[in-house]
């Protein structure tokens, strides 16, 4: 029996969507599941030492989001990169689409852009005559649940401690309780996978696998690849580091299971029943109903036992998505 998107549904009141950060990143409350056991405990943030064993790796994503959103200087037209191939040519989400023919121009800041061609997700490629200025036009392109703009918090606040790598659209919010203080008590280490616009895509197959999923890009570099390989257990820290080591756990079946450096990109889409190659912990913020990551979640802990550990920490009043408090699954 095929799997319904629907079956991923779950009831949240709208007052546990955290819109704001807390004061302190390691101050969030923290669930952890035992899958074996289907144990769940409440605990905090900053309580995960408890649970890694010295042999243990933790595995981070060290991708920078960068303010993807941009309006023309007349205000008429609004921007989210999707991608930038280059400084001068970029594939945005341009809205609304129906005055951005190919040829319609825009300016943002100095920079005078150029619609060339229109893709057949509706996605505009724009061509620059000089390299746009995000940090001054830009702005985060922060989910729409939170129901507000970005602000001078969300700059920091909106972004891991460990970020490097700019090219992300949305954080890979599981990063987000770490300081620096608490990741030199941890093995740890990072690849990198810029999380796309379609993270925030809705599910809207009736059935599962007819979801088409988003690719983005990653990059996983050699001396990493040999520290998981050598690793008793690898915790991910997020929904996209385990897609990228799955991707990758799936490519290398035929080579012992070792992985190497690679670097491309993954529409890996993962739903239940999935047999985990890499991953054997995983770190991760509550998801949206329905969505692909809480499909994810269920395909490591079990549909049943993830959406019995929802329906608890919605009963907890735990905070939940991007802000949001976290699980610990193990």
């Amino acid at each position: 029996m095929s799997l319904r998107t629907d079956d991923f549904d779950y009831h949240l009141p709208e007052e546990l969507i955290a819109s704001r950060p807390l004061e302190a990143r390691a101050g969030s409350r923290m669930l952890v599941l035992h899958r074996e056991s289907g144990r769940i405990e409440h605990k905090m943030f900053e309580d995960i030492t408890e649970y890694l064993k010295a042999d243990d790796l933790l595995m981070l994503n060290n991708t920078k989001v960068i303010p993807a959103r941009l309006f023309s200087n007349d205000g008429g037209i609004e921007l989210v990169v999707v991608d930038r191939r280059s400084p001068l040519e970029w594939v945005a989400m341009v809205r609304p689409g129906k005055k951005m023919k190919v040829g319609r121009t825009l300016q943002v800041g100095e920079s005078m852009g150029t619609v060339t061609e229109i893709l057949e997700d509706g996605n505009r490629v724009v061509s620059w005559d000089r390299p746009v200025d995000l940090d001054t036009h830009g702005k985060l392109a922060l989910p729409h649940y939170m129901g507000r703009e970005s602000d001078v918090e969300d700059r920091e606040r909106y972004q891991t401690v460990f970020a490097r790598e700019e090219g992300a659209i949305a954080a890979p919010t599981a990063g987000l309780h770490f300081t620096p203080e608490l990741l030199e008590e941890l093995e740890h280490d990072f690849l990198t996978l810029h999380v796309g616009i379609g993270t925030f895509r809705p599910v809207k197959a009736v059935e599962v696998k007819d979801h088409e999923m988003h690719a983005e890009r990653y990059e996983l570099t050699q001396p990493v690849a040999e520290r998981i390989n050598a690793a008793k257990r690898v915790i991910a820290v997020g929904t996209t580091v385990t897609r990228v080591l799955e991707s990758l756990g799936r490519e290398s079946e035929g080579l012992n299971g070792e992985l190497s450096a690679a670097k491309g990109e993954t529409d890996i889409f993962i739903y239940p029943p999935h047999d985990f190659q890499v991953v054997g912990g995983l770190l991760t913020n509550f998801h949206l109903p329905k969505s692909t990551l809480i499909m994810l979640v269920s395909a490591f802990a079990g549909k049943e036992l993830t959406l019995q550990a929802y329906e608890e920490a919605v009963a907890e009043k735990y905070r939940f998505f991007s802000y949001g408090d976290c699980m610990l699954i193990l």
